[in-house]
């Protein structure tokens, strides 16, 4: 320090030694240290609670609404646009507004006749009509639980090959989502369900709701690689950040390691929670009341002991069998030693006249050749016979240590088999006797020899068991879900994330900057209950405002925080942090209803604004935050696949079941049907931005590719959607007509007169004048594949 030295470039070009490694590894050990000084600075400070309950995102919800006309959410509004100086732009006209709401609620495109009986209503309501009309479609279930399945990070698999099916009954919790948001099951329950629906009684008479269990039973699984602890613990890292990033908005996994640098959230906190998900287990729920699976449970039990009975006689009778066997193996033996001798005098004798010689059949004879010869056989006492062989100087007889192996081996096997089945060396058993051994026993070979009145024995527990089985009632349906751990309790803190060092106990409890130091104690069971009930708590200000958020973002693109899934410090801050308390108080004494949520944004002035650009406006308020017009958004690859189909005439609105192939060419359900890889994500998903699965994701993020136009263009799916739309308006008295069905069915709207002007003189070129092959698309074809290619088509205004 001081000198003229020229300081060491960083990072140096040649690696460090690893004496240099272990020097730095040490150091980090002792805590790091200032060489200076030998002081370990702390890191984190101690949380300020008293600053931290003040920060906006923890104190309970509270606005007072600004004076004025219109609605409670355009005051707010226009409270800070006055504020600002701004002045709001008009609303939108009607077309526009009914494609905008029509996409926004449902994922999809009106119809023209749903536009047509729009325009056609001048009551003040029409709007308002529209609205309940899409709010009580089907189609809003599966649009909203698409929403919700990023937050969930939902797949079907996990991100490294199992080597089966994956995850095969991942589809009934989505399902789930989307009759819960069909049905407008309140919010709160909807939280609830996800987190512990097994644990409350009303589940019992409505046991579908048992598949919201899924939201962690679909959860990353992380491999061991020879690290159990490492693994389990990046597991319970995935369900904490799920948790609470989804419903609170707060990174608690950020204190993992150390207390979170930012938020009042110590790392004992996250332990708190770690340790009840700890204490819980993955299972296979039965989606049926529990009287109904005990029933069902009982039923099957009764039929596999009736079973395990069959199963029993069929192996007595083998194990008499194999006794039999056993007891000859010491002239099997002999018999193969005689072969081995004879074979040096007869390099050319076949198994078969020795086998008959003990009455073994060939096949049986050379296995048994085989096996005593390897040096991997199953008894010790095998071991010695190779030391045993006949030389061509040895006697022709079979030699006392040879029988003296015979013997030993034949012993054992007798002893083995004296043993019950669990106790038994199945080396022996399946290497002699089992489907691939050397005297393999069938149940149809030892039952014919065997006495009359076992042969009817057997019979009659067979016929036994049928009926069991005959009177068990068909398997239930179930869903991948959790259930109480075997063993509950709290955990301890991994010091500086470490599972393999631990410190103090970190008792199962809410967070406290939500809960307060006193919070009580998470005692039944897993705490899973507890911790739903805390979450879901009218008192708790982030369960509301976080899925109020949510819901706004949906419509206007972005939230009125901009950080959905981050409500702590290095989140954005509220542009309109009243609007945001208005919206989650009117939420909850609303009784959760997410559908009364949305219906009244979408009754706002807010949401009905056009979204053209003013210059005064955007010179002050470039991104909209304060929200003077409507932002121009593209919609998502789900919206674009499905509004393919539906201009095409060919997308199938079938619900539910199992999931489905996107990349399938011929696939033409609804996208939100398709299967989600996490290991193997499907190429259209890839390409328009969908996000990665494997972890909570709280918004999509937007590119504009060259590869995406080409995929309008090229891809066969594409191509055949152009076509079947060109299919659908050839059927038109003449061009103009064609051209005029086709800005119906693509954009939601009439053609203009110079859009059909140019579409004639389009269509109206002579076959022979088209420079393509007689292979490539038709004029009309082109046309249609031309608009599904326009940015109208994937932009909503």
């Amino acid at each position: 320090k001081g000198g003229t030295e020229t300081p060491p470039q960083m990072p140096p070009d040649t690696h460090l030694s690893k004496e240099q490694v272990a020097i730095l590894a040490k150091w980090i050990d002792l805590g790091a240290p200032d060489p200076r000084t030998g002081v370990v600075e702390v890191a984190v400070k101690g949380i300020d609670w008293k600053t931290a309950e003040n920060f906006w995102a923890f104190r309970p919800v509270k606005f007072v609404l600004p004076a004025g006309a219109g609605a409670p959410i355009d005051r707010f509004v226009a409270a800070k646009l006055e504020e600002k100086g701004l002045t709001p732009v008009g609303r939108a006209d009607r077309l526009v507004l009914i494609r905008r709401a029509t996409f926004t609620l449902t994922g999809l495109p009106p119809t023209r006749a749903e536009v047509e009986d729009y325009l056609r209503d001048d009551a003040s309501d029409a709007f308002a009509k529209v609205l309940d009309r899409l709010l009580a479609s089907p189609r809003f279930g599966e649009h909203q639980a698409r929403i919700w399945l990023d937050v969930a990070r939902y797949g079907e698999d996990v991100n490294f090959n199992l080597g089966k099916e994956g995850i095969v009954h991942a589809w009934r919790y989505r399902d789930w989502a989307i009759d819960a948001f069909n049905s407008d099951l309140p919010y709160d329950r909807f939280v609830k369900y996800q987190i512990a629906a097994d644990l409350y009684d009303e589940t019992d008479q409505e046991p579908k709701h048992l598949a919201a269990l899924g939201l962690f039973g679909l959860g990353q699984l992380y491999v061991a690689n020879g690290d159990p602890l490492r693994a389990k613990a990046e597991t319970l890292d995935d369900r904490v950040d799920t948790l609470t990033r989804g419903f609170l908005g707060l990174t608690v996994s950020c204190a993992r390691c150390h207390d979170h640098k930012f938020d009042p959230i110590p790392t004992i906190d996250y332990y708190s929670i770690a340790g009840i998900f700890d204490s819980t287990k993955m299972a296979e729920v039965p989606l049926a009341p529990k009287a109904e699976v005990a029933r069902y449970e009982a039923a099957r039990k009764e039929a596999v002991e009736a079973d395990a009975r069959v199963n029993d006689l069929v192996q007595e009778e083998k194990d008499r069998v194999a006794r039999g066997i056993a007891n000859k193996l010491p002239d099997y033996f002999a018999a193969i030693w005689l072969h081995h001798a004879k074979k040096l005098d007869e390099p050319d004798r076949t198994v078969a006249a020795d086998a008959q010689a003990v009455q073994l059949d060939k096949d049986s004879f050379s296995r048994l050749l085989k096996y005593v010869g390897r040096r991997d056989a199953s008894h010790a006492t095998l071991k010695a016979w190779s030391k045993h062989l006949p030389t061509k100087e040895s006697p022709r007889e079979v030699p006392a240590e040879v029988r003296g192996i015979a013997s030993a081996y034949s012993q054992a096997v007798t002893q083995n088999l004296d043993k019950p089945i669990p106790k038994r060396n199945m080396d022996i058993q399946n290497d002699l006797f089992g489907p691939k051994g050397v005297f393999p026993l069938s149940a149809e070979e030892v039952l014919a020899s065997a006495a009359p009145e076992r042969v009817a024995a057997h019979a009659a527990l067979k016929a036994e068991a049928k009926a069991k089985w005959d009177q068990t009632p068909a398997p239930l349906p179930v869903a991948h879900g959790i259930a109480e751990g075997k063993k509950v309790g709290d955990i301890k803190v991994a010091l500086r994330g470490n599972p393999y060092k631990s410190g103090e106990v970190a008792p199962r409890r809410f967070l406290r900057i939500l809960g307060g130091e006193e919070r009580v104690l998470f005692k039944d069971g897993s705490g899973r209950r507890e911790l739903a009930e805390a979450i879901a708590d009218p008192k708790n200000p982030l369960t509301a405002r976080v899925m109020v958020n949510r819901v706004w973002q949906q419509h206007f693109g972005k939230g009125l925080v901009g950080t959905p899934s981050n409500f702590g410090a290095l989140g954005e801050s509220p542009s309109h942090p009243e609007l945001l308390d208005y919206l989650a108080d009117q939420f909850v004494k609303g009784n959760w209803s997410v559908k009364k949520l949305h219906r009244e944004i979408l009754l706002s002035e807010t949401f009905q604004r056009d979204s053209n650009i003013v210059a005064k406006n955007q010179d002050a308020d470039p991104e909209n935050r304060l929200l003077w017009r409507m932002n121009r958004r593209r919609v998502t690859v789900e919206a674009y696949r499905d509004s393919l189909l539906a201009a095409a005439g060919t997308l199938d609105l079938s619900m539910g079941g199992k999931s489905t192939s996107i990349d399938d060419v011929a696939n033409r359900r609804r996208t939100v049907y398709g299967k989600i890889s996490r290991l193997d994500l499907s190429q259209l998903l890839r390409l328009f931005d969908f996000p990665d699965a494997n972890i909570t994701s709280d918004r999509r993020t937007e590119t504009t590719v060259p590869q995406q136009l080409l995929f309008a263009i090229n891809s066969p799916f594409a191509v055949a959607q152009a076509k079947a739309l060109a299919s659908r308006i050839e059927k038109e008295a003449d061009f103009a007509a064609q051209i005029r069905a086709a800005y119906w069915l693509a954009l939601s709207r009439p053609a203009g007169d110079t859009e059909v002007q140019i579409g004639v003189r389009y269509l109206s070129v002579p076959a022979e004048a088209d420079p393509r092959s007689k292979n490539a698309l038709s004029r009309l074809e082109r046309f249609a594949q031309a608009l599904l290619a326009s940015n109208e088509f994937v932009y909503v205004d």
